[in-house]
């Protein structure tokens, strides 16, 4: 049998009884005064059990004075509306039909002991009214009545400053209610307005953040203390921290981490936009702050708060003579304000910047901003947990593997993975749009390893954009180049095994090669070589030219190489290509330095072999390494990708050359370029794989005897070679017109005539020279 749910009678206001008929309570057991638990869609209601008075059954009706917060929502007071707040429950309650279930009688011993919040109904009555008389006060009104764990008291009809209290903890062995007795203890845990109260349940969910697990958990540590124990270090003679600095590179996620331990530590919000404070008139910028600080004075009166200043830069840049006076004013307000925080005030400043060095001095000093927390470029471990979160809610299909995505993606920050995790999704629909006719469900409607790749070229890492260096070219496989298999193996060694085999360097002891020197003839694919091992390492290519670097402003030079390096240091692993290096340096001890730019671009290079160190915003990720739950197969890679951080941390250079011998000696020894390989002509057997590479996509004739051509062209180099061909090729069309099928032998001999060797027998034997002396001195 239903019950059904009446306006509760006003002679029961509040009160806590609950109007049954004498059927239910005899079939309930229950007596005069029971402790009664009504569960409702919304939430729950502790009631004591009370005869109708006209006996009849199948209504119900009970008073709202103890419930889940979730059901006490409609017993908050409207701002807008008039209505009494019990005619406001009553509207929605009058249309409730329960079951005989969903009342269940509780056994309540009385209470020990319970811990409770204080929700008052306007901050000055919080502020001038002490916390002992609010204490005794909610003792006073909470006697006599049936309380439970994590509900809410609505004690508003008493007519005092207290307006709710809820029920935090209730220390009375397995029993989550109880009977508040005079006997009873009382432990006062916060005091709050109603509006403050009201507030988290208006938030917005926090947006997942991967790979800033620690970064969060010091951050949260460093608010919860000063915003939650206020007391604690005012006993140990502690002052309370002013405030945090977040560092780190742009799209890193430092808003949204603010955001997000804010809503952890549950404190109020408050914003500073450069734009929303810089006013027009005299005064105004300096008037819009102190506004700003006043707010967040006014939300700390009711709880927690952290006042958050984003892009902190440009509000406050460093002061110096020739700088605005607007500006400096501003600097100044700041300071100011920020001084004037009293130890009692529980709010706290966080801002955010990535130009830490752009920032006046005093505001990085104790006192003001007291920790300084970088979120650096994310690691390989980080990306990795970066795009299972950005991909939680993606349908994946079972050939995309997060962990190769996360070694593809070096330089990539938490917004670029988040892009590209989007621009992936968008090529899979455009995909099934343009040739699929199957259903987006299933293994036929998910992102693939395919589309992840697409988005690859699509979305490049923030770090590199409009940034010095940066060169898009073709992957490049190792069986694109003919012959040199020696020199093949040595770069692999010294570029592509540190960085896919990391775990075996460490166990024999071995450190990657800081630097590789390519020297040799031109057109023997040096070039082509280091476009080889950049593809196969998935690592980020950077490449500088003489005709890049140098400028007719003094010292733009040198700013560009060390932009150059500041760059690969962000995105690394990453490798650093110098071609034509002896265009940009010279040999400072023969006079091979040909003007003073050339001299000073080398001790910039020199100094950024040597590795002075990261920036502050150059730092990645943190010391720890991050406990991962799982089967033993998913810890052994957890130890790789740790290994491969650690392994492959720098920057990796590779200069090339053709004139080693006007390089400066300082450059090649050992920890600067540490490998100089010399990149040989092509032999008799390399010359051969070459010219079967630049033919396999041309018809040949049967009589073409590429072996005998390997036999006639000596001296040649591998660029020589590609242009036989093209000249063999166009003889032809030549010779034969546009509607040749085959290029026959003939063709091939007739080029031989016009292309010449670029080498020579007294450059070889130079080199050889060269190159024998290289191996004794190593």
């Amino acid at each position: 049998m239903d019950l059904t749910v009446l306006p509760p009678d006003l002679v029961d206001a509040g009160t806590q009884r609950c109007r049954l008929g004498p059927a239910v309570m005899e079939e309930l057991r229950l007596k005069i005064g029971s402790p009664l638990l009504v569960l409702l869609p919304q939430g729950a209601c502790l009631c004591t059990a009370w005869p109708r008075s006209d006996l009849a059954d199948g209504y119900l009706q009970f008073q709202t004075t103890c419930t889940t917060p979730k059901l006490s929502v409609q017993m908050f007071p409207q701002p807008s509306g008039g209505k009494d707040t019990h005619d406001e429950l009553n509207v929605n309650t009058a249309k409730l039909h329960l079951q005989r279930s969903q009342l269940k009688p509780l056994t309540c011993p009385h209470l020990k002991r319970l811990r409770v919040k204080v929700l008052v109904q306007s901050s000055q009555q919080k502020m001038t009214t002490s916390t002992r008389f609010i204490q005794e006060l909610a003792k006073e009104l909470l006697t006599g009545l049936y309380v439970h764990e994590k509900h809410l008291v609505n004690v508003a009809g008493a007519g005092t400053l207290v307006q709710f209290l809820e029920v935090e903890n209730v220390n009375s062995g397995s029993h989550k209610a109880g009977l508040v007795t005079a006997e009873t203890r009382l432990d006062l845990g916060s005091v709050q307005t109603v509006q403050r109260y009201q507030q988290p349940a208006r938030r917005s969910p926090a947006v997942p953040l991967g790979g800033v697990e620690e970064v969060f958990a010091s951050l949260k540590e460093m608010l919860e203390v000063p915003l939650r124990y206020p007391g604690s270090l005012k006993w140990l003679g502690l002052p309370c921290p002013r405030g945090a600095l977040l560092v780190g590179p742009p799209g890193v996620g430092k808003t949204q981490l603010v955001r997000n331990v804010v809503q952890a530590v549950g404190a109020a919000f408050v914003t500073i936009n450069g734009p929303v404070v810089m006013g027009s008139r005299p005064g105004e910028s300096e008037e819009n702050l102190r506004r700003a600080f006043a707010q967040a004075r006014e939300a700390a009166l009711e709880g927690p708060c952290v006042l958050f200043i984003d892009e902190i830069d440009a509000l406050c840049p460093r002061r110096s003579a020739s700088g605005s006076a607007p500006e400096n004013r501003i600097v100044a307000q700041l300071l100011t304000l920020m001084d004037g925080i009293g130890s009692d005030e529980s709010f706290i400043i966080i801002a955010a910047t990535n130009q830490p060095d752009a920032l006046d001095p005093a505001l990085r000093r104790p006192g003001r901003f007291d920790r300084e927390v970088v979120v650096g470029v994310p690691t390989l471990q980080q990306r990795f947990r970066i795009l299972q979160s950005v991909s939680h809610s993606v349908p994946l299909s079972s050939s995309v593997n997060l962990r190769v995505l996360a070694e593809m993606t070096t330089g990539y920050v938490g917004a670029d993975l988040s892009a590209l995790c989007r621009e992936a999704a968008l090529q899979a629909i455009l995909h099934t749009a343009q040739g699929r006719t199957e259903e987006m469900d299933g293994e036929g409607g998910s992102v693939g390893m395919e589309h992840f790749l697409s988005a690859l070229r699509l979305v490049p890492p923030s770090c590199l954009r409009s940034s010095v260096g940066v060169s898009d070219f073709l992957p490049v496989s190792w069986e694109r180049i003919g012959g040199l298999e020696d020199v093949k193996l040595k770069l692999k060694q010294s570029i592509e095994w540190p960085m896919k085999f990391p775990e075996a360097l460490v166990r024999m002891g071995v450190r990657g090669p800081r630097g590789v020197l390519l020297y040799g003839p031109p057109g023997c694919a040096k070039t082509t070589l280091v476009k080889a091992a950049a593809s196969a390492s998935h690592c980020s290519f950077l490449t500088l030219s003489g005709a890049q670097l140098y400028s007719p402003y003094v010292g733009d030079s040198e700013r560009t190489l060390a932009q150059l390096f500041r760059q690969a240091r962000a995105c690394s692993p990453s490798i650093v290509f110098l071609d034509e290096i002896d265009s940009m340096v010279g040999s400072r001890g023969d006079g091979g330095c040909r003007s003073g730019v050339q001299a000073q671009v080398l001790s910039v290079l020199l100094n950024e072999l040597d590795g002075v160190g990261f920036k502050t915003t150059e730092r990645r990720g943190s010391s720890k390494t991050m406990q991962t739950e799982g089967e033993e197969q998913e810890t052994i890679q957890e130890k790789r990708m740790e290994l491969q951080e650690v392994c492959n941390k720098d920057v990796m250079i590779v200069a090339a050359t053709n004139r080693p011998d006007a390089l400066d000696s300082a450059l090649l020894r050992p920890g600067r370029l540490d490998h100089i390989i010399y990149v040989p002509p092509p032999e008799q057997q390399a010359r051969l794989a070459i010219l079967q590479l630049h033919t396999e996509k041309m018809p040949l004739d049967s009589d073409v005897n590429l072996k005998d051509l390997a036999t006639q062209t000596h001296l040649f180099s591998g660029a020589d070679l590609e242009s036989l061909c093209k000249e063999a090729a166009l003889l032809a069309l030549q010779e034969e017109g546009m509607s040749v099928s085959t290029v026959q032998h003939q063709h091939f001999l007739k080029a031989l005539q016009r292309v010449s060797p670029s080498l020579t027998a007294h450059q070889l034997l130079q080199y050889q020279l060269l190159f024998s002396s290289t191996l004794s001195c190593s």
